[in-house]
């Protein structure tokens, strides 16, 4: 029996994989690679948008930092990845908004079975159309599931592996009617959105969950930080519990795909896009201009 490959419609997509660019969604495994069958693969994304790559350095290096934590070996260098990259947006539109997303994964098992062999390790670079979200607002509620801690999950790396826990997260929380959800690390105090970092304002004050090794500490979370610090907004990372979002005058997202994003809603309380969060988006777009 012939089984038909499922439809599938990808935006425009080029991949750099074994010293050529393919156009499309090129297959890199199969179903005896690792990585597809065990998860043993990192990954990281930047942004091209109105003709500009903000902390496009940064992620490049954290995809190398995040191989080395996995126990892979960073085979590209980072001027490497830069002349790819720089390659990879000759083939779009001077102005489209993409997503970049250079990846490292194990090939081989060792000996067959969940031990990866780090010698096998594989690259490739993949560059697609993604339109940047726009800033209307975004609903939460407080997910049941958790952030793992680094002594029973690999939190030091940008995982494909980690992204499920997150993923059944916000399924769960778009089941209740909500977009994205809070997650609490193993101590109940939160750890950061389904897909994004989080921000709190309180009487003039940004806080931020201090990063504690349950969840990435985004490029663009120290960008939103340290221009906030800049314009003399005092910004606290610190110990935050679901009930201090509650109490919230504003709450705000960082997060590469849609960099920084307002909540409109937390369950049944109304938000409104506060002035805190239009000054860390005007900031952002400033220094991503600049």
């Amino acid at each position: 029996m012939t089984i038909a490959p499922a439809p599938t419609h990808y935006s425009q997509t080029w991949t750099f994989f074994e010293g050529e660019w393919h156009d499309g969604n090129v297959p890199i495994m199969g179903p005896r690679t690792h990585a597809a069958w065990l998860g043993s693969m990192v990954f990281d994304g930047a942004r091209a948008f109105e003709g500009v790559t903000p902390d496009l350095d940064s992620h490049i290096a954290r995809v190398n930092w995040s191989a080395t934590n996995f126990k892979l070996k960073p085979m590209v260098d980072e001027a490497t990845w830069h002349g790819l990259v720089q390659d990879g947006l000759k083939r779009f539109d001077a102005m489209a908004e993409l997503y970049i997303r250079p990846m490292y994964w194990a090939q081989n098992g060792a000996g067959g079975g969940v031990l990866f062999d780090p010698d096998t390790t594989n690259w490739c670079l993949c560059i697609y159309e993604a339109p940047m979200p726009k800033p209307t607002g975004l609903s939460i509620t407080l997910s049941p599931f958790r952030k793992p801690n680094g002594d029973c999950a690999v939190v030091d790396a940008k995982a494909g592996c980690l992204y499920p826990n997150n993923s059944r997260a916000m399924i769960e929380a778009q089941s209740r009617g909500f977009a994205n959800c809070l997650m609490r690390d193993m101590l109940g105090n939160i750890a950061e959105l389904g897909n994004s970092n989080i921000f709190m304002a309180k009487d003039g004050t940004v806080y931020t969950p201090s990063p504690n090794g349950t969840f990435l500490n985004g490029v663009t979370r120290q960008r939103v930080i340290a221009l906030l610090r800049s314009a003399g907004i005092e910004v606290i990372e610190t110990t935050l519990r679901y009930e201090d979002f509650v109490a919230a005058d504003e709450i705000f997202a960082s997060g590469n795909f849609a960099k920084v994003q307002p909540i409109i809603r937390i369950d049944d309380r109304a938000l409104q896009p506060g002035p805190l969060f239009a000054r860390a988006r005007k900031l952002y777009w400033d220094f991503a201009h600049g």
